[in-house]
């Protein structure tokens, strides 16, 4: 099988990161790109033979650019410090990567919220990429690009994403913040199209056409969230093109 590495960015990740790594230890190389963490981030990954990078944030891309750097592996997994490998997806990316078909694999990861796994609202997101050619653009919801082309993997990454629901709507006023300064800098205008329809769509997106209505209550909640998350996007616009910090 060729050689896989695998790229962890973190910041402060000290009650995750632990079963992170050790979902990953039949990686060739295990890349950390710490955000100089406050925490025992550190400690625990020097437990693990982890290369350790630290780097001020500026943005994802960057971070995850300069990790790729100092990748040696044909092949490269990127799993955030809250995300697990299990099993059967550990041995799909090796019988894959025996006779790779793409330059690029997407991975399926399903929503967890309110102690459940949300199969009905999963996101299918490229990780598994061959190292050359690979890199990220954009500063918030980064995009990986790959050569060659892209298919996809069967088994789920778990994905521990909620830590409670003041951390989710921080995350999300974090990410709207973000997302803000770029439509700034690029012009946007705010209309009533961007306050009322877009946030009403990604409510009926969510709810409705990802099926996230079939997990009930948590579906519920996260369709109503995201649909909060883009509203405050354009609101921080307003702020901003208002002068407002």
């Amino acid at each position: 099988m060729p050689s896989i590495t695998v790229i962890i960015p973190a910041y402060n990740e000290e009650a995750y990161l632990k079963d992170a790594l050790e979902s990953v230890r039949f990686a060739d190389q295990v890349i950390l790109i710490d955000s100089y963490s406050t925490d025992q981030t550190i400690k625990i990954a020097q437990q693990y033979p982890v290369e350790i990078l630290q780097r001020q944030f500026d943005n994802f891309s960057a971070q995850k650019n300069h990790a790729l750097t100092y990748a040696t592996s044909e092949w490269i997994l990127f799993v955030d410090a809250d995300e697990r490998v299990t099993r059967s997806l550990e041995t799909e990316i090796k019988a894959t990567l025996d006779d790779p078909k793409h330059g690029g694999y997407k991975l399926n990861f399903p929503h967890y919220y309110m102690n459940r796994f949300l199969y009905h609202h999963s996101d299918d997101v490229l990780r598994l990429v061959k190292r050359e050619g690979a890199h990220f653009t954009g500063a918030v919801h980064e995009k990986l690009h790959c050569t060659g082309s892209i298919g996809k993997l069967k088994n789920h990454m778990l994905h521990y994403t909620y830590k409670g629901l003041n951390a989710y709507i921080n995350k999300k006023e974090s990410y709207a913040w973000f997302q803000a300064t770029q439509l700034l800098e690029k012009g946007k205008k705010v209309t009533w199209f961007h306050l009322f329809f877009k946030p009403s769509w990604r409510f009926f997106s969510s709810l409705i056409l990802k099926g996230g209505l079939w997990d009930g209550i948590p579906g519920l909640a996260v369709a109503s969230v995201n649909a909060y998350g883009v509203f405050s996007r354009y609101v921080k616009l307003l702020l901003l093109q208002r002068g407002m910090k």
